[in-house]
């Protein structure tokens, strides 16, 4: 689907597309901790738009964490990817913008995502099943919470890309201090341990997170952590 008839719009667009978001599970914490992330990988990243949504050869993103879609839908309405009048019944009966994400509802979207700890491990197939039919441009990204990688089903993924060298495979782990065990050395150390190259930028500065989610590094999977402010 495309939206021909609106324009599309900037990153100075957002807060007005976000405000047409309300309710309570809203989640705007979750949601505005992703935002920049998602703009740059929109914006400057993924080799996807409206057009290509189908495309056997696009690049994949997966939001895994998917109870805070507010950011996400918005970037996908800046992007023409659905009507923006759409985001004015969020939450709301049969609108295809649920409190967490639904592949089935709406264009662009892989997976439909919201509890906690799939988003990596399904990650991991993707970027598994694309190498096996011979896409290799296509890359796989997922968006992960720095809380989220408490789940073991993440620890599995991460230790099974890293053995493999799936190098097509790139996750985005935005920090924002609420995980409740915390790994010695940082986030980015826990992925070393299993090969993956790492970087660490702030998740607000859009030419760093740009440098640091378009690096080639062949041979293994790279993880990007991003930090933003202290979750409230």
């Amino acid at each position: 689907m495309t939206t021909a008839t609106e324009d599309l719009l900037g990153y100075e667009d957002l807060p007005a597309l976000l405000t047409r978001m309300t309710g309570d599970e809203k989640h705007e914490p979750s949601a505005t901790s992703t935002l920049d992330v998602l703009w740059v990988l929109y914006d400057r990243v993924l080799r996807v738009d409206p057009d290509s949504v189908h495309d056997p050869a696009r690049d994949r993103f997966l939001l895994s964490k998917g109870h805070g879609p507010a950011a996400y839908y918005a970037v996908l309405a800046a992007k023409g990817f659905f009507p923006r009048h759409y985001l004015d019944d969020f939450g709301s009966y049969d609108s295809p913008l649920g409190y967490h994400p639904d592949r089935t509802r709406l264009p662009g979207v892989e997976i439909s995502s919201g509890s906690l700890g799939h988003g990596l491990p399904l990650g991991v197939g993707v970027a598994l099943g694309l190498r096996a039919q011979g896409f290799t441009d296509a890359r796989t990204y997922v968006l992960v919470g720095d809380a989220e990688l408490d789940e073991g089903s993440n620890h599995e993924a991460i230790a099974y890309a890293g053995a493999t060298g799936l190098d097509a495979l790139t996750v985005v782990v935005v920090d924002n201090r609420s995980a409740t065990h915390g790994w010695p050395g940082g986030i980015g150390a826990r992925f070393a341990a299993h090969g993956w190259s790492t970087a660490t930028v702030d998740g607000r500065n859009h030419r760093a997170l740009e440098s640091a989610l378009t690096t080639p590094l062949p041979g293994r999977p790279h993880v990007v952590v991003a930090t933003v402010e202290d979750k409230h």
